[in-house]
């Protein structure tokens, strides 16, 4: 199986450029900072993930790519090769989604890193694929309140439409940690949803996205997943303080951590970066293939 990771520098000055023409408006720190964490979620697949074969880079253009990465080792995906012309450039990871089946060579097993979930214990590759299924818990849900609630409900709607299914009276959430998927089945769900998605996607975030759970919704629907959750804790610096989250990295309960970002002053982040930081240098002490 292949890894894909979605990667953004908000401090990048081309990127930035590209964004003030694009877009203009204040940049929202929280969706484009980077920790400086890439290099370990890198040490995490090579140490904790041996079953990975191949990593691929998704980002907007070379200037994202970090001086350290190796890129003999690891394949940068530059959006113009995969999403077309017309959408770009894009902040929205929701439209990156839409399109990431489209990644030469990739595999028909793969893993959807977002760039904060980082595996932290040994992991199988029967924790995320068995028998030809992917593995992933679900949860129901009634009511879309709030914008990503909208966008689930979305990717719900449309995965039922693409086998000949009526909207249901509730929709399914799948578990957020790293996504398992079959590039053959989202090759399936984004043919028949072409046009709408073409409607849909946008530069930044709106509440007519689909995101990646409408590839993740169709195998449940499909019946190509096999229920249970993957080993994952979520972090989040609004309710977890520095040292709880460093303590999660140095004595992990679970196979993988997502550490989420949220809105902090410029010296809580610091914090927060320091520590987190600190504790993944201890944990993975040593450099990846993927770096130089």
């Amino acid at each position: 199986m292949d890894a894909v990771i979605t990667y953004v520098d908000g401090l990048d000055p081309i990127w930035q450029a590209e964004y003030a023409s694009a877009v203009g408006g204040e940049i929202l720190a929280k969706r484009y900072r980077d920790w400086g964490t890439l290099r370990y979620l890198l040490r995490g697949i090579e140490k904790h993930i041996p079953s990975v074969e191949n990593v691929y880079l998704l980002v907007s253009g070379i200037s994202q790519v970090p001086a350290w990465i190796d890129k003999d080792q690891v394949r940068v995906v530059l959006h113009k090769e995969i999403i077309p012309e017309e959408f770009l450039p894009t902040f929205n990871s929701t439209t990156i989604e839409m399109f990431m089946h489209r990644i030469p060579g990739l595999s028909q097993e793969f893993l959807y890193f977002n760039d904060d979930m980082f595996p932290v214990m040994d992991c199988q590759k029967e924790d995320f694929f068995r028998d030809g299924k992917a593995v992933i818990g679900f949860a129901h849900h009634l009511f879309a309140g709030g914008k990503y609630k909208k966008r689930v409900r979305n990717s719900d709607h449309q995965a039922r439409a693409a086998l000949g299914m009526r909207p249901g009276l509730t929709f399914v959430r799948p578990q957020h940690t790293c996504s398992p998927m079959l590039k053959s089945e989202s090759e399936a769900v984004y043919a028949f949803s072409e046009d709408i998605i073409f409607k849909v996607v946008s530069r930044l975030r709106t509440t007519r996205n689909f995101n990646q759970y409408l590839f993740l919704d169709y195998l449940y629907y499909k019946g190509l997943t096999v229920s249970g959750k993957i080993s994952n804790k979520h972090l989040s610096p609004a309710v977890n303080s520095p040292e709880t989250i460093a303590s999660n990295i140095l004595s992990p309960s679970t196979k993988l951590l997502c550490i989420n970002d949220v809105h902090l002053k410029d010296e809580d982040f610091k914090k927060y970066r320091d520590a987190v930081l600190d504790a993944f240098e201890r944990h993975f002490t040593e450099p990846s293939r993927f770096e130089i």
